[in-house]
């Protein structure tokens, strides 16, 4: 996360500059940080999501809305706001899954509380946050049992699950477009080929993750 220029910030002082902004912020311990792909520390020097990125993000939306239709559990796209109660984040994941009845904040109702799957698409700025720090803060949210990662720069995916002795375990590292997903808390399974359409053929090589 890059910060604006240090000034400390409420969360209804955040909240309220989110409902007039042009582009999505994180909240966290005072701070606003912009959010996307982006070289420079201002908003001004964003340059928005990579096509790569764009497209799997729209293919997760497709494939895990189309397998959530007409049941219990529904998808929200990145424009769906996360709070954390316990730590203060405000966060837009690419996507997320609640399972019955999606719970909102007090201060913001259209900030979601429950979900239990998140869904990260990595791209250079934000691999070592989302699979770091924000993993880490995403972790108190008592709902939360799946995290997935899927990077955009190559072929490649890790799912995260949560035991039910709330251990958090690697169970799933797909590295062709042959590996195939099992989404448990939804129990869908997802193979990388339609998640990676339209992608430009993506290396399958491995190579570090900065």
């Amino acid at each position: 996360m890059t910060a604006l220029p240090k000034k400390y910030y409420t969360p209804e002082e955040y909240l309220k500059l989110e409902e007039k902004a042009s582009y999505k912020s994180e909240y966290f311990d005072g701070q606003i940080y912009p959010m996307g792909d982006f070289e420079g520390d201002t908003p001004e020097a964003m340059a928005g999501a990579k096509p790569a990125h764009n497209a799997i993000r729209e293919n997760l939306s497709i494939e895990i809305g189309a397998f959530l239709r007409k049941k219990t559990c529904r998808s929200y796209s990145s424009d769906q706001r996360v709070f954390i109660p316990s730590n203060g984040l405000y966060t837009y994941p690419d996507l997320v899954v609640v399972c019955g009845k999606p719970e909102f904040s007090d201060i913001q109702t259209n900030s979601l509380l429950n979900p239990v799957l998140i869904v990260e698409v990595l791209s250079q700025s934000t691999a070592n946050y989302d699979r770091g720090e924000k993993f880490e803060l995403y972790r108190d949210i008592p709902t939360f049992r799946e995290y997935l990662l899927i990077d955009s720069r190559r072929i490649w995916a890790e799912l995260w699950r949560k035991s039910n002795d709330g251990i958090w375990s690697l169970v799933f590292e797909g590295k062709s477009l042959d590996s195939i997903i099992y989404l448990e808390t939804i129990g869908a399974k997802l193979p990388l080929t339609d998640l990676y359409v339209n992608t430009e053929d993506l290396p399958e090589t491995v190579f570090e993750i900065r």
